[in-house]
């Protein structure tokens, strides 16, 4: 295997993880924001408050991106399986 190619499964794998995880920590991140910025306008300053709402996001960001998540898994799994050949040679 050249060093290109390698490279180029070593930037898929980048690119899915970020595909897969990107929905759930996007979630997170515009959740957290809102509470952070209702919290400090009502002086309530409790962290549990802020975990369970970014948690239900995340569980509600999974729920909805969770099929194309194992889709492109799946997919860039069975790419991965399928050039052991290239690299074993």
């Amino acid at each position: 295997m050249t060093t290109s190619g390698a490279l180029e499964l070593f930037l898929n794998a980048v690119l899915v993880a970020a595909q897969v995880a990107g929905p759930a920590l996007l979630a997170a991140l515009v959740v957290g924001v809102v509470v952070g910025v209702l919290q400090t306008a009502t002086q309530v300053n409790e962290p549990s408050v802020s975990f369970l709402i970014k948690l239900l996001a995340v569980a509600v960001a999974f729920a909805i991106a969770g099929p194309y998540a194992a889709t492109r898994m799946v997919d860039y799994t069975r790419s991965s399986i399928g050039s052991i050949t290239q690299v074993v040679r």
